[in-house]
């Protein structure tokens, strides 16, 4: 009994330590580009030495990854809750795309994703984190969609992706000033413009 309380507890710390790296890597992140942020700085917010910020992550890129990876994670949550199994194909599509918009604003979570993320982790790697996380909830929308006979049959991976582009370019242009009303009327009328006529 007392050695799985010990163990619970050395998981517990080190689960502490990594989520209180992620969090000041997080807030550092957003406040100042990736390139403008060193490890000092990071472990001194967290409260830990640099030996614990290695013992989790190889290196800086491998936090900042960490933080990307748990941002990506908060926007697929987001959608996923603005768009509940009882809407329409329709009405889904649209309410996780505004839902992304909206989830986009968070201080820095644009620079973070849609700036920083390719740049530190590359294209590919990034496209990795989006698969697993709010691209994965739109290609999963466009497929109920299509199975629905909602929506027109294209390649999936094809369409997932440049919708996926169109949206970030929003949230690009959402970020610098753009009102997000317009952004989202032409979401609207991209994915309006791929339904089929309802059934009679």
């Amino acid at each position: 009994m007392q050695v799985r309380t010990e163990r619970r507890s050395n998981r517990d710390r080190t689960e502490a330590t990594r989520a209180q790296l992620i969090a000041a890597a997080r807030k550092l992140f957003a406040e100042k580009s990736y390139a403008e942020i060193g490890t000092p700085e990071i472990v001194a917010l967290a409260g830990v030495t640099r030996g614990a910020l290695y013992h989790h992550f190889a290196d800086k890129q491998a936090l900042f990854a960490a933080v990307a990876e748990a941002e990506a994670a908060a926007v697929a949550t987001e959608i996923e809750q603005a768009a509940p199994d009882d809407l329409s194909p329709r009405e889904a599509l649209l309410a996780g795309s505004s839902a992304y918009l909206e989830a986009m604003q968070a201080p820095g979570r644009t620079r973070l994703l849609l700036l920083d993320g390719p740049a530190v982790l590359g294209r590919i790697g990034m496209d990795e984190i989006d698969d697993r996380h709010g691209n994965r909830t739109l290609r999963e929308g466009l497929a109920m969609a299509m199975r629905a006979g909602a929506l027109r049959k294209l390649p999936l991976a094809a369409l997932t992706s440049l919708l996926a582009a169109a949206f970030d370019r929003a949230a690009l242009a959402v970020d610098a000033g753009a009102p997000a009303a317009e952004q989202m009327e032409v979401i609207t009328a991209l994915i309006d413009g791929l339904m089929l006529p309802a059934r009679p």
